[in-house]
């Protein structure tokens, strides 16, 4: 499921400098969404390249479903401006009848609904929203997680369910709650802190924990030179992390990147040299590709030897030809895989005894991290046919 944070940046947040200051923190943050009022549309475009939510009018045109607590529960505001707002009559026994035609999608312009939940009646009319909006934000006073709870719970793919937030914590509650979660989140914050630890919990939030296992090496012999590739991130990696990679895409190797220094060369921690040109990589979908199609501007999954994943973009692909290893190994059911890797001491495996083991030192008998699926790939997908590799 894609997880969204928006941020809110509208006119209630203050003047310009105010929101521009917010606006510019969520950008360097990697928000997806600002929420924003008309007039700071093109403001927000020159500022960078955003998805753009307004009262009026940007990517996403927001009608505002608002009721102010000092007033009668049963008029609900619609349109934000105070020009020619239409009102929506919500009484107490609320069952979906008010008109909310302007909801619906107008040519190119996807529209939305934003609701302050105030009672279990804004409630149902969420759900009203939630039927024409393509995104329905619901903002909750005193946040509780049952109104947010029974609308994960009603509510299905008709609309993207936005819930507001104020901290990190509250949006990794959002995103968790009945398993499902909201498929968004509306930060309140001018704290460039809370904005980014709010990104770092939506790509928490996306990522995959992969079930390694340990195989057995049972062949290692040096082979002739072959073209390796070297893939380069624009991150830098941590000293567990590494990449899978291996011949056979049922099974691929982890590979460590080149954190460590040595007497011959300077870490590299950006870098995994991850074997042939033929080999498999994977990637942050949980597919494949083959190292000689990796090219700058890709992703690639990034992997601890505790198989917490994340993504990196690619930087460069360095091909070179050179000296190669071919490693066989079996896995727990007896299935054999294997890659080729090159033939240098910076490269090294995850083994079981010694952690990180340069394959110049691996030894028939060493385990070594992997990650196996029983499965088949076509270009670069799961399918389930019979495809023999050896």
């Amino acid at each position: 499921m894609t997880r969204s944070v928006w941020l809110k940046a509208d006119d209630d947040v203050g003047d310009w400098e105010t929101r521009k200051r917010r606006i510019t923190a969520g950008l360097e943050a990697g928000v997806d969404w600002v929420l924003v009022d008309e007039r700071d549309v093109e403001r927000v475009r020159d500022l960078g390249a955003v998805n753009v939510a307004a009262f009026s009018n940007g990517d996403v045109h927001v009608m505002d479903a608002e009721g102010d607590q000092d007033v009668d529960a049963d008029a609900i505001v619609v349109g934000k401006d105070g020009e020619g707002d239409a009102t929506v009559d919500l009484p107490s026994d609320f069952s979906g009848s008010a008109d909310l035609s302007a909801l619906r999608q107008d040519g190119e312009t996807e529209q939305g609904g934003y609701v302050r939940i105030l009672d279990e009646d804004y409630e149902a009319f969420a759900e009203a929203v939630a039927q024409e909006a393509e995104y329905t934000i619901v903002i909750g006073d005193d946040w509780q997680i049952i109104p947010l709870e029974n609308l994960i719970a009603r509510i299905g793919e008709e609309t993207s369910l936005v819930a507001g937030v104020q901290t990190a914590e509250e949006a990794r509650t959002a995103y968790e709650t009945l398993e499902l979660g909201a498929d968004a989140v509306l930060l309140d914050s001018d704290d460039p802190d809370e904005i980014r630890e709010t990104v770092e919990v939506r790509d928490e939030m996306q990522r995959e924990t992969l079930d390694l296992q340990w195989a057995e090496i049972t062949k290692i012999e040096q082979t002739g030179s072959a073209d390796r590739v070297c893939v380069d991130t624009g991150s830098l990696m941590e000293h567990d992390e590494g990449m899978l990679v291996g011949s056979m895409a049922r099974g691929l190797f982890f590979v460590h990147a080149e954190t460590a220094e040595s007497p011959y060369v300077a870490s590299r921690p950006f870098r995994v040299n991850a074997g042939a040109v033929h080999a498999y990589v994977r990637d942050p979908e949980g597919g494949t590709k083959y190292l000689s199609e990796v090219q700058s501007g890709d992703e690639v999954q990034v992997v601890d030897a505790d198989g917490n994943t994340r993504e990196a973009i690619v930087g460069r692909a360095k091909i070179e030809k050179r000296p190669m290893f071919r490693i066989q190994a079996e896995t727990e059911n007896g299935d054999r895989v294997e890659t080729l890797i090159q033939n240098a001491e910076t490269i090294k495996l995850h083994t079981k005894d010694g952690g990180r083991t340069a394959v110049t030192d691996l030894e028939v008998g060493d385990e070594v991290r992997i990650y196996y699926e029983d499965t088949a790939r076509h270009f670069g997908e799961a399918v389930e046919e019979s495809i023999i590799e050896k």
